[in-house]
């Protein structure tokens, strides 16, 4: 019988923006120190503030993207505050960003044993090689996400677009584990 609901923490969102106009990234590390510029390394810019603690790059045509957000609102806060520090750091910008969600990433938690063998010949979509990887690759259809399933109890959900479809994902998959028989609980 079940112990609780799935613990769920978002670890990850990464986000795209754009701004629909050309940066001048030497200009941009001129006036910002902090920002890590190696255009033969890589033709972005690495722009990192602490709240929220992020880093978000920017790329010469306008695009941006962010990662390290812990939500979709502390994402789009974050790309929204670079372009404020751009401003304030006299770089002309005309447009505020416009942002979209790329990929919500989530650590969860479900309070007992998977059993991994089982689980990956009953649940469609399920791949399970050992030898390559200690956990059942789940693909879902809806919401479109993968989550790798551990046997631990311990899943990682990637590929949802909305904290919404992570949650749907993840309640969807653990009810399809219990009606299964799939897990173990001390």
């Amino acid at each position: 019988m079940p112990l609780s609901k799935p613990l769920i923490e978002i670890v990850n969102v990464v986000a795209s923006a754009t701004i629909e106009q050309d940066l001048d990234l030497n200009e941009i590390t001129r006036k910002f120190p902090h920002v890590e510029y190696n255009p033969e390394q890589f033709p972005g810019a690495v722009f990192r503030i602490e709240n929220p603690k992020t880093a978000t790059l920017l790329f010469r045509t306008g695009k941006m993207v962010c990662t390290g957000g812990k939500s979709e609102k502390l994402a789009v806060k974050a790309v929204n505050l670079v372009v404020s520090q751009l401003r304030k750091g006299k770089i002309k910008i005309k447009k505020d960003a416009v942002v979209t969600i790329q990929n919500i990433v989530s650590s969860i938690n479900l309070g007992g044993r998977i059993r991994l063998e089982l689980t990956a010949r009953k649940l469609p979509r399920s791949m399970y090689e050992p030898e390559q990887f200690p956990g059942v690759i789940h693909r879902m259809v809806d919401p479109k996400t993968v989550i790798l399933i551990f046997a631990s109890g311990k899943l990682v959900c990637t590929g949802a677009k909305t904290e919404k479809d992570v949650y749907r994902s993840v309640n969807n998959l653990h009810n399809m584990l219990e009606e299964k028989g799939l897990m173990l609980y001390d």
